[in-house]
């Protein structure tokens, strides 16, 4: 469960950053938009739940493999 959480906690600041810019920088871009505004929220909260779906999956499949890792044998050198 740490492996996910720190691994959700800084996809959530990324994407949080991520929104910010790409708010103030719609204004510059709006020329380059065809067929939605320039600041539709529905396609931003789409893009930022999809980016939090992929950092929980990327996060959970690693914990879940290490999960059933014998710890012994994990901290062993060859």
């Amino acid at each position: 469960m740490l492996v996910v959480r720190q691994g959700f906690g800084l996809s959530a600041v990324g994407i949080t950053i991520g929104v910010v810019a790409a708010a103030g920088l719609t204004p510059a871009l709006s020329d380059m938009l065809v067929g939605i505004q320039a600041a539709d929220p529905m396609t931003f909260g789409a893009i930022a739940l999809l980016f939090l779906l992929i950092a929980a999956t990327a996060s959970w499949l690693p914990a879940r493999r290490a999960a059933y890792l014998d710890p012994t044998v994990a901290l062993l050198k060859e």
